[in-house]
């Protein structure tokens, strides 16, 4: 999955990981993990050493449930972050954009400093 460090505002809830997932987002992750054929899928957003700004962000479909795990419910898609992501992503909103200027899933975080021209990572 495509991340950028920046969206269009679009409703959302906030939610115990302190990530917001919009409504058009929590119906592509429905989308895509029922593509899956799996209900067990939850959608993982991690953030890791790396990329050209320091941290980078991780979004994947994930059954693990680690320890310390913060787990937020939007409408039936879970979201969950592990306890070391959770302070760098606390009031970023999770949307997704299908247009020409950009496709995939988006981030914007508050916490970012900086942030790459790829809006793959950030300080």
């Amino acid at each position: 999955m495509t991340t950028e460090a920046h969206t269009e505002s679009t409703e959302a809830t906030a939610a115990p990981t302190g990530i917001n997932l919009t409504d058009v987002a929590a119906v592509k992750v429905k989308a895509l993990i029922e593509q899956e054929g799996r209900d067990d899928l939850r959608l993982r957003i991690a953030v890791q050493p790396g990329g050209c700004s320091g941290l980078r962000y991780q979004l994947f479909f994930d059954e693990r449930s680690l320890d310390g795990d913060i787990v937020s419910d939007f409408d039936g898609v879970e979201v969950v972050v592990d306890r070391m992501s959770s302070p760098y992503l606390a009031g970023a909103t999770i949307d997704f954009a299908d247009r020409i200027d950009a496709q995939g899933f988006t981030i914007d975080n508050p916490n970012a400093q900086n942030s790459c021209a790829c809006g793959d990572s950030f300080h």
